[in-house]
């Protein structure tokens, strides 16, 4: 294993275990509402803190850009844009879920460096399962090499997606995109962890992935897995502007296909939100 990811499942791990003890005791839980549907607790910030503790223990030069905290700028000065090392991170992915006692949430770390991402970690406390990837070495379930699916049409396809809940504006824009596709695909499942979506696209648990409104620390944990798997991810054109644009599509090559013509029927039928991201 890379070092770098080494400490990033590490960290992960550390997280995780903040996770398992708080999620024995909800009903003690201080939750407070970040906007409308957006919730933050003391785990998601607790278990942040040990993330990164452990990364800049091993690495103190290294900027962060994490869910909670921000923005922390590289020991020599350097912004969180012009950083050479940056680990993006959502400390609990799924945080409503977690609040509810419904056991689909993970922590997400993603290392980018010079704009790529090149390590990443995807872990499920509640099922211990740890989804690891280094750029060029491929991707791996809890030391197993994972693939994409081969599941080559969208009818036959499980998709999983996300509900727009950070800006109601994109929902009526999003219901065309989500009718397209209960209409031309198996079925379509939405958990409510972005980042454990693309695990399972990067696994074959799911062949295809979409959503708006995901932030930079939803995404980059999960895009590493998916290529390395052997997947496509880009945003709602297909280009690889997912980080950034606030719109994810993923799956296996045929399926992320199928699925980003999809949606370019979708923009032409009036959903404006399948288009750029809106300001």
């Amino acid at each position: 294993m890379h070092p770098m990811l080494n400490v990033a499942v590490r960290a992960a791990r550390r997280a995780g275990r903040v996770i398992n003890r708080a999620s024995l005791d909800l009903d003690t839980l201080k939750i407070t509402r970040k906007t409308r549907n957006d919730f933050v607790t003391e785990v998601d910030k607790a278990a942040e803190t040990a993330i990164i503790e452990t990364l800049l223990g091993a690495f103190p030069t290294h900027a962060i850009l994490a869910e909670e905290s921000g923005h922390k700028p590289g020991a020599d000065g350097a912004s969180v844009e012009d950083a050479p090392f940056v680990w993006v991170i959502d400390p609990l992915d799924g945080t409503t879920n977690f609040i509810h006692g419904f056991p689909q949430y993970a922590v997400s770390i993603a290392l980018r460096e010079k704009g790529i991402i090149t390590q990443s970690v995807v872990y499920d406390p509640t099922r211990d399962e740890l989804f690891t990837a280094s750029r060029g070495r491929g991707a791996f379930l809890n030391d197993r090499r994972i693939r994409v699916s081969n599941r080559p049409r969208l009818d036959e396809a499980l998709v999983g997606t996300g509900f727009p809940f950070r800006r109601m504006d994109d929902l009526e824009d999003y219901l065309v995109m989500f009718r397209a596709m209960i209409e031309k695909t198996a079925a379509v499942r939405r958990p409510g962890a972005a980042a454990l979506d693309l695990a399972y696209v990067a696994c074959g648990r799911y062949d295809g992935f979409f959503e708006l409104g995901l932030m930079p620390w939803d995404v980059a944990g999960g895009s590493l897995l998916i290529t390395e798997a052997g997947g496509l991810i880009g945003d709602f054109t297909g280009e690889p502007n997912h980080l950034n644009g606030e719109q994810v599509v993923a799956g296996n090559p045929k399926v992320f296909g199928a699925m980003v013509n999809l949606l370019a029927g979708c923009r032409k039928s009036g959903a404006a939100g399948a288009g750029p991201a809106k300001d």
